[in-house]
């Protein structure tokens, strides 16, 4: 099973949103949110919140695939989050997220029996590549018990 399908199948509101998993690696994912009417803001384009939705899904997507063989000793938790959005979004938007760390220095730390945090950068871009936002979502690692 790939990060994009575990979260498919366990967030429902990957589901809700029609999100589509493109690429799902430790060094990278890359999330779209298909245009669609009901998850539209006042101007005609996807909602802040399907936009933040976004881009935390693609930033989920890389915590599985790169810590995902941790995930007996370790819940991944989002600590915190900025978005800013910087241009006008429309039609189909995609969410591309790469690690701030390497996970061998994340795993390190969890080895340590520390509780590593980590940043995911997110870029949001519209079809034409313009980008529409940005977003940096801290990470944890939890260690079970």
């Amino acid at each position: 099973m790939t990060a994009g399908e575990m979260l498919a199948a366990t967030v429902p509101m990957v589901r809700t949103l029609n999100l589509e998993f493109l690429e799902s690696t430790a060094e990278r994912a890359v999330v779209r949110l298909p245009d669609q009417a009901d998850f539209h803001n006042h101007v005609g384009g996807p909602h802040a919140g399907a936009m933040f939705t976004l881009a935390e899904s693609a930033s989920g997507a890389i915590v599985i695939a790169a810590f995902g063989d941790q995930l007996t000793r370790a819940v991944p938790l989002a600590v915190k989050a900025e978005i800013g959005y910087t241009k006008l979004a429309m039609g189909d938007v995609t969410a591309t997220a790469t690690l701030g760390r390497p996970v061998a220095d994340v795993v390190a730390e969890l080895d340590e029996g520390k509780r590593p945090e980590f940043p995911v950068a997110i870029r949001i871009q519209r079809a034409d590549g313009a980008v529409t936002g940005e977003m940096t979502v801290v990470w944890t690692l939890r260690p079970n018990g």
